[in-house]
C-alpha cells in the first residue's frame, strides 16, 4: 500500500497520526450525528483507499471520512 498519495482538499499529504480539521458539516450514516464544520479530529488512520481515512471522535468511533472534506491542522 502507498501511502505517498492520500491528500487532504488542498493537497496537503496527509499521514497516521495527523490531525485533521472537517471543513464542511457532515451528517453520520446510520445515526443522528453531525460532525460540524470545524471540528478537529486527532490521530488519524490510513486506509487501503486513498480518498478516505478513519478517526474516532467524540461523538463516533471507527468513522471513516473522504479526504476531499478535510484539511491538515
Amino acid at each position: 500500500m502507498s501511502d505517498d498519495n492520500v491528500r487532504d482538499s488542498n493537497g496537503n499529504l496527509l499521514k497516521d497520526g495527523d490531525s485533521v480539521t472537517v471543513i464542511k458539516d457532515l451528517k453520520v450514516k446510520g445515526t443522528s450525528e453531525t460532525i460540524k464544520r470545524g471540528t478537529t479530529v486527532k490521530g488519524i488512520r490510513l486506509t487501503g483507499n486513498p480518498a478516505e481515512v478513519e478517526c474516532n471522535t467524540k461523538q463516533v468511533k471507527g468513522l471513516v471520512l473522504k479526504t476531499e472534506f478535510l484539511k491538515k491542522a
